[in-house]
């Protein structure tokens, strides 16, 4: 029974092992073919416009839904105690260090993420990638460095979206739902909030943005199986960004304590 389960851990541990040196490679051979060959400016714009535009409204409805929920939640706690003031940093630092990125990927992964997986898994299942190959065209260079650069790029933007309308919908419910003085709440924030909140939010967007994109962008270039695959390959892109995004949400988090 003890050896069953030794074994099963150490299966699971070499597979795991396994997949994070596949995408390793498949990152760095990316990396290499971005410092030696000439971007696709065009196809990188348009990426940027797919993944950043498309996405901003879904973003922003997230950022307001939260920033309101974040107002009314705080001021349940800090009422309890007369410290109401303190509502503003609250909903300031909740959203640029720790709201603004994380959900902002997350909408990210499922909207534009799963369609990468998709439109990759696509061509490869129906050989269009292969086709690529033949006629001597760089597949990483045409396909998989302006998605995953163009996801690296926009996305600290959208979060910057994402914790601006956060903020200012917890003001707006602070102010005029919960009755807080609109003088006290931005002098609070001036007093409590340093430049660094602002920089650890954003370096975690851009990390953010390469994860998900390197990993979408793996398990459509990777897909097998005909159209079934594409299903399953999206679905386990999906997942498995999400679960590297909160993994590595803590680690950046534990670095910037």
């Amino acid at each position: 029974m003890v050896i069953d389960i030794i074994n099963f851990i150490g299966t699971v541990v070499i597979e795991v092992c396994n997949k994070a040196g596949k995408i390793g490679l498949f990152f760095y051979e990316s990396l290499v073919t971005l410092f030696t060959t000439k971007l696709k400016i065009k196809k990188t714009f348009y990426q940027m416009s797919c993944i950043g535009i498309g996405s901003i409204g879904v973003v922003v409805l997230i950022g307001i839904t939260v920033g309101a929920v974040l107002a009314f939640q705080s001021y349940v706690g800090l009422h309890r105690f007369g410290a109401e003031r303190f509502i503003g940093p609250i909903i300031f630092i909740a959203m640029v260090r720790e709201f603004g990125p994380v959900l902002t990927a997350i909408m990210v992964i499922g909207r534009a993420g799963s369609a990468m997986t998709a439109e990759i898994g696509t061509m490869r299942i129906t050989e269009q990638i292969d086709a690529l190959q033949t006629l001597c065209i760089d597949v990483k260079q045409y396909l998989i460095v302006p998605r995953i650069f163009a996801s690296t790029i926009i996305i600290p933007f959208l979060s910057i979206f994402c914790s601006l309308c956060g903020i200012l919908a917890g003001y707006f419910m602070s102010v005029y739902v919960l009755g807080i003085s609109s003088e006290m709440y931005t002098e609070a924030i001036r007093e409590s909030v340093v430049f660094s909140d602002i920089t650890n939010g954003l370096i975690k967007a851009i990390f953010f943005g390469l994860l998900l994109s390197l990993v979408s962008t793996y398990k459509g270039y990777t897909t097998t199986g005909g159209a079934k695959g594409v299903g399953i390959s999206t679905t386990q892109s999906v997942v498995l960004a999400n679960v590297i995004i909160f993994i590595a949400d803590y680690i950046l988090t534990a670095l910037m304590f």
